[in-house]
C-alpha cells in the first residue's frame, strides 16, 4: 500500500503578558467566534480539519486526511492561520497580548502533545509494526526534534515525556506508539498508527522530515524491504539517553548495542536503497537528502548543510549566540525567553516565524497554498467530501453532524452516510445528500 493516508494533531500552549489570567479564561477567549458561530468548541472546519479545545484548555487542531507531504505542510500551516486570526480577536476583546506556543513543554514541566496518524492494513499486526517501529521512534528525535533546554541542550521536548513504549493508553502512560483500535475508517480493511512522541516543529523540512521518515519506514516494513530488526531492551532508557547524546551507547534485546547515530544511519541508507525501487517521489528523495545531511551534520559537528532546516539545529545556533553575547551557562533565563519565543507562531513575534519571513528558515509551502489550505480540503482524499459537505451546509444554513467517518443532515428527517474509504475523494453519496439538504434548507 504505497499510497498513504496520514495527518498531524498540533496542540498549543496558550499564554498572555496579562498576570491573573488562567489558561480556561484565555481558551474562552480564543474560542468565543467558534462558540458563536458552531455553538460549540469542537467542531469540523470547511476545509475538513477539526478545531477543538482539549484537555488542560489547549487549543487542538487535527489536520485533514492528506496523501502527499506538500498537501500535509500546506494544511498544517493552515492550523496555525486558524489560531492566528482567532488569537487576533481574542487580543481585542482581552486587552493583552495572546500568544500561541507550538510546543510541548510548560514552563512548569506540564507536556502537551503532536501526534501522528498513518493509515495501515488491517492485515498489518499493529503490536508487531508497533515494536518494528520503536528502534526508529526513539532515535529519530536526533533527526527532526525541535530542541529543548533542560539543564543543557536537548533533541527533543517531548522524549522525556513518554513512559511506555507500545500500549493501548494515551494520557496515563504517554506510550510511544498508541495501538488503540479507532481506525476512523472501515474497520475491517483499515487501522490507524498513532505516534504520540514527535515534538511540534516550527521549520516546513524538519515536519517534512519527520513524517517523510517515518513514511519510508513504513513502506519498508509493510512491503518487506530487507532491515535489520533491532528491539531495544528498554526503550525509555534509551530514549531519554538520545536526547541527550546521539552517541548514547543502547543495549539490544539480543545482547549487542548500539547507537542512535549509527541505528538511524543504516535506517537513512536503506530508504536511500528503498527509494531507487518503489514508484518515483521527488519529494521522499528530499526527505532522504534531509535525512543524510542531518546525519552528516551530527557525525562532524558542522551544522551549516542543515541551519535553515532542522529545528534542533537552527535553535541550537540561536543559543549559542545569546550564551557567546551573554557569557552565561545553559541556566540563564534569557536562553529560557528565547527557547519559548522560537515556538509562537503570531507573525512577525515569534522568533521561528521572524527568521523563516527573513528566508533563514526554509519552507516548503508558500502563503498562497496556506491561505488556500485554509479554506479549502485536500482534493485527494476523503477530506474533500468532507469539506464539500459542510461549506455548502454553511452556505444554506443547514443543521449538520460531521465526523471523521460520517455526515449528516439533522433535519427535516435524518440522512447520514459513513465514509469508510479515506482514499475516496469522489462519492455520489455525498452529491445526494447535499441534494437533500439543498432542496429542504435552499
Amino acid at each position: 500500500m504505497l499510497r498513504r493516508i496520514f495527518g498531524i494533531e498540533t496542540e498549543y500552549g496558550l499564554s498572555t503578558g496579562q498576570r491573573g489570567t488562567g489558561p480556561e479564561e484565555l481558551a474562552r477567549a480564543l474560542f468565543r467566534p467558534v462558540v458563536e458561530q458552531y455553538s460549540s468548541s469542537n467542531v469540523f472546519l470547511p476545509n475538513a480539519s477539526r478545531l477543538y479545545l482539549d484537555v488542560g484548555a489547549h487549543p487542538e487542531i487535527a489536520t485533514a486526511e492528506c496523501d502527499g507531504l506538500a498537501q500535509l505542510i500546506a494544511h498544517e500551516r493552515a492550523g496555525d492561520a486558524v489560531l492566528d486570526e482567532l488569537a487576533r480577536a481574542a487580543e481585542q476583546a482581552l486587552g493583552t497580548p495572546l500568544y500561541l506556543l507550538k510546543n510541548n513543554v510548560d514552563s512548569v514541566g506540564n507536556s502537551y502533545g503532536c501526534h501522528e496518524n498513518y493509515l495501515i492494513s488491517r492485515t498489518t499486526v499493529l503490536k508487531t509494526l508497533g515494536r518494528q517501529l520503536l528502534a526508529f521512534m526513539v532515535t529519530r528525535q536526533i533527526i527532526c526534534g525541535a530542541g529543548h533546554l533542560d539543564g543543557g541542550f536537548r533533541f527533543s521536548q517531548r522524549a522525556d515525556q513518554v513512559w511506555e513504549g507500545v500500549s493501548s493508553a494515551t494520557t496515563r502512560s504517554r506510550p510511544i506508539i498508541n495501538t488503540r483500535d479507532e481506525p476512523h475508517a472501515d474497520s475491517s480493511r483499515y487501522r490507524r498508527l498513532h505516534v504520540i512522541v514527535g515534538d511540534s516543529v516550527m521549520a516546513e523540512p524538519t515536519l517534512a522530515l519527520k513524517v517523510g521518515s517515518a513514511l519510508l519506514v513504513l513502506e519498508m516494513l509493510e512491503e518487506g524491504y530487507p532491515l535489520p530488526d533491532w528491539e531495544l531492551a528498554d526503550p525509555i532508557a534509551a530514549i531519554r539517553a538520545v536526547n541527550k547524546d546521539p552517541r548514547a551507547v543502547l543495549d539490544l534485546s539480543d545482547g549487542t548495542t548500539i547507537t542512535a547515530l549509527e541505528l538511524q544511519s543504516a535506517l537513512c541508507e536503506a530508504a536511500s536503497g528503498w527509494l531507487a525501487q518503489r514508484p518515483e517521489a521527488p519529494r521522499l528523495r528530499e526527505v532522504v537528502d534531509l535525512w543524510a545531511r542531518t546525519l552528516h551534520a551530527l557525525r562532524t559537528g558542522d551544522r551549516s548543510g542543515i541551519d535553515t532546516e532542522i529545528d534542533w539545529a537552527i535553535k541550537l545556533s540561536l543559543l549559542e549566540r545569546y550564551r557567546e553575547r551573554l557569557g552565561c551557562g545553559w541556566d540563564h533565563p534569557r536562553l529560557a525567553q528565547v527557547n519559548l519565543a522560537y515556538h509562537d507562531i503570531r507573525p512577525g513575534r515569534g522568533l521561528a516565524r521572524v527568521l523563516e519571513a527573513k528566508g533563514l528558515i526554509r519552507r516548503w509551502s508558500t502563503e498562497e497554498e496556506v491561505r488556500t489550505a485554509v479554506q479549502e480540503p485536500p482534493a485527494t482524499t476523503r477530506a474533500r467530501l468532507r469539506g464539500r459537505f459542510l461549506t455548502r451546509a454553511r452556505a444554506l444554513g443547514a443543521p449538520v453532524t460531521a465526523d471523521w467517518l460520517r455526515l449528516k443532515v439533522n433535519r427535516p428527517e435524518p440522512q447520514f452516510i459513513e465514509l469508510g474509504d479515506p482514499f475516496a475523494a469522489v462519492d455520489e453519496r455525498v452529491d445526494a445528500l447535499i441534494g437533500y439538504m439543498e432542496e429542504h434548507h435552499g
